[in-house]
């Protein structure tokens, strides 16, 4: 006997009404695709009887070649957050944050508390401060923390202030012979050192500072200790 051929929209159509019309199943919590015969059954569920039953409603229906059931169980449980709600108290929660500017961070909440920060903030403190909040709100089942660090610009006045310190560590006392210039996270030495090392040590010790994302050591080594390493 010949399979029942027909069309894909009628298909559709019956078996949405198939589906409408059995009690187990919440119509808009299943997503109906037909092509050539094959549904595919998508969207999300309360239960495994709930999923079986929608897969059973597709196969009664005329003319469905195969079912391919994406469905995804997902229990709710009565009184449960919505995702609104973590949303909600994610964002109160993060307005209670002092020193952390959160107007910077987008927050996303999705599929049964599926928490996603993004943004720019300064510090590795403030980004650990916002997870700090999150992480302990009721409903939130998971936590994804893309919130990149941007520090702010470095001064000229930093990176010598950490030369200095850093030539003072070493008992060597001529950072005042070290031009800095700062511009955009770019950093250049100039002037005169005594040694390899000092010149080493001063570029080093500007590296480390927030902020600098480049060093141009253009320092030259001079003077009586010229040529030491």
């Amino acid at each position: 006997m010949a399979t029942l051929r027909r069309a894909d929209r009628e298909i559709q159509r019956d078996l949405l009404d198939e589906l409408d019309r059995d009690p187990d199943v919440e119509v808009t919590d299943v997503g109906v695709e037909v092509d050539d015969g094959v549904v595919t059954l998508s969207g999300t569920v309360a239960s495994e009887a709930i999923k079986a039953a929608a897969r059973g409603a597709a196969l009664r229906v005329a003319g469905v070649r195969a079912v391919a059931d994406q469905t995804i169980v997902r229990a709710v449980r009565r009184g449960a957050p919505t995702d609104t709600d973590v949303a909600r108290e994610v964002v109160d929660a993060l307005a209670r944050l002092a020193g952390v500017p959160t107007e910077c961070i987008e927050v996303g909440v999705e599929e049964g508390g599926q928490v996603l920060l993004r943004g720019t903030l300064e510090s590795a403190y403030q980004r650990d401060a916002v997870e700090r909040a999150v992480r302990p709100i009721t409903g939130v089942t998971s936590f994804v923390n893309l919130i990149q660090l941007s520090p702010p610009e470095a001064s000229a006045e930093d990176v010598r202030t950490a030369i200095d310190q850093a030539f003072i560590r070493a008992a060597q006392r001529e950072a005042s012979r070290v031009q800095v210039e700062a511009l955009a996270g770019v950093v250049r030495l100039s002037g005169t050192v005594r040694s390899a090392a000092q010149r080493h040590a001063a570029e080093a010790a500007a590296r480390e500072v927030s902020g600098v994302s480049a060093v141009e050591n253009e320092l030259r080594v001079g003077g009586e200790d010229a040529g030491a390493s």
